[in-house]
């Protein structure tokens, strides 16, 4: 079988070697970007005037035949065509003749695959931002239920200070607003079409890159011919963000994951995201939890897949860059499937009301309280906290708790102390009076869910 660049050629390769050097196995889902770059480049050339209207229309029906055959999954490709451009190129000339031959006028598959996997992952950039804002918007739901609710705060996994469920809930949702504010800002450096630079030094032919960049909606285009058709950026930065969504979405899983064991019990997982053992009939695992936990190294691996494969390569095209695919495919599969299945265990999730606040008055996080109780009476801070740790030493001893001491024995510590200091110390009152912007309090959190909502309102619109 002749290949469509063959003519330099006195060799054919063996069928293996063809298998090797094949990407249509992976690079056939940029079928329906090739098709529409191919339609706008047609245009351009007949706009230009390079191929007539006869052969143009020929060309446009063709393409927008295949397109719906692609569509319903009609389209038989082969490895001897190499890749997605020339198995189209290839069904385009059986379909509708000699004129086929004439869509690769001005072109190169060097601009023709950065222009598709430009146009993919722009789409798929605009996607994950809508996964984003459903997850987010689960997160909203679950933290104007439970603003009043009051869970432990933990630094070093070590009980801290009690906080809303609600705020502690709405620390992921500004990391998601963050991935999202990223992927909406990589779109500037995806949003840039290489199509016209050629193999790499441009073409010959008078083609007009403005009307193929207004067809396929690009809002810039490539400058340096060099540059456009060797420029992976756009796709180290797509996985780059992808990692840091994956990093955020483990963090608050193994939060899940812990909260789920009966050493915290402050929430249950659906049956719907979690297994069950094949030996252990008790267990409930939340291998969902676990899996997107799991995945982000798969999506850091394509990160850093691609950055290695780029670091050595010359200007311009390098074989090596068939290679950059298949990271960015599975990153968007997976990126996408793990924000699903968050928002899916957010909207069903059980959260243990009861065993958080047996928790919060079971603990010395109100230690703080204290603290601030004596500075606020004269005592200087330092000397304050020196005087709390021996006070919370003492308790350990005793087996009890700030909130159990007696108020005669509190006035044998330091005289000051009154009945107040026991209102001082319950958790509500610790959580409730932290109103400073951005603080744990019920009314500055609330605040926080407004603005909240507007981001995502913004950015749903």
């Amino acid at each position: 079988m002749k290949k469509l660049w063959g003519g330099r050629f006195s060799k054919q390769p063996e069928e293996w070697v063809d298998e090797f050097g094949a990407s249509i196995s992976f690079d056939k889902q940029l079928a329906t970007h090739d098709i529409k770059g191919s339609l706008a480049h047609a245009k351009m050339l007949f706009q230009s005037g390079i191929i007539d209207e006869s052969a143009y229309e020929n060309i446009k029906n063709g393409l927008q035949d295949l397109q719906v055959q692609e569509q319903e999954g009609k389209l038989e490709y082969s490895v001897k065509y190499e890749d997605i451009h020339l198995n189209l190129e290839k069904l385009l000339t059986d379909q509708i003749g000699p004129d086929g031959g004439k869509l690769h006028t001005a072109r190169s598959r060097n601009d023709q695959v950065a222009t598709d996997f430009h146009l993919f992952v722009k789409e798929e950039t605009l996607v994950i931002i809508d996964h984003i804002n459903g997850l987010q918007n689960s997160l909203l739901n679950l933290a104007e239920e439970h603003v009043e609710t009051i869970i432990p705060g933990y630094t070093h996994l070590q009980r801290a200070q009690p906080v809303s469920f609600a705020h502690h809930v709405l620390a992921y949702f500004w990391m998601l607003e963050r991935d999202k504010e990223r992927l909406q800002d990589s779109l500037k450096r995806t949003d840039i079409m290489p199509l016209g630079a050629g193999a790499l030094a441009g073409t010959t032919f008078p083609i007009d890159r403005n009307i193929t960049m207004n067809e396929l909606g690009f809002s810039k285009k490539y400058l340096n011919s060099l540059d456009a058709v060797s420029d992976r950026d756009f796709a180290i930065e797509f996985c780059s963000n992808a990692s840091m969504i994956m990093m955020h979405l483990s963090r608050f899983c193994e939060e899940l994951i812990l909260w789920s064991s009966e050493e915290f019990g402050f929430i249950e997982i659906s049956d719907s995201f979690t297994t069950g053992s094949s030996m252990m009939p008790q267990k409930k695992n939340p291998d969902m939890a676990e899996l997107i936990r799991g995945k982000s190294g798969r999506v850091y691996g394509s990160l850093l897949s691609l950055l290695t494969l780029m670091k050595g390569l010359p200007l311009a095209y390098n074989k090596d860059m068939q290679e950059d695919k298949e990271p960015v495919f599975d990153a968007v599969k997976t990126v996408k499937g793990c924000l699903s299945i968050m928002t899916g265990m957010m909207n069903e999730i059980k959260i243990n009301e009861d065993r958080m606040n047996k928790a919060v008055h079971q603990d010395f996080s109100n230690a703080t309280e204290l603290a601030d109780y004596l500075a606020k009476n004269g005592i200087p801070f330092r000397e304050a906290h020196e005087l709390v740790g021996q006070m919370v030493l003492n308790c350990i001893k005793k087996g009890c708790y700030l909130l159990d001491i007696s108020l005669e024995e509190y006035k044998e510590w330091c005289p000051i102390v009154e009945e107040d200091l026991y209102v001082a110390l319950s958790p509500k009152t610790a959580v409730e009076k932290r109103n400073s912007e951005g603080g744990t309090g019920f009314q500055a959190v609330r605040q926080q869910l407004e603005a909240a909502k507007s981001a995502v309102y913004i950015s749903s619109n």
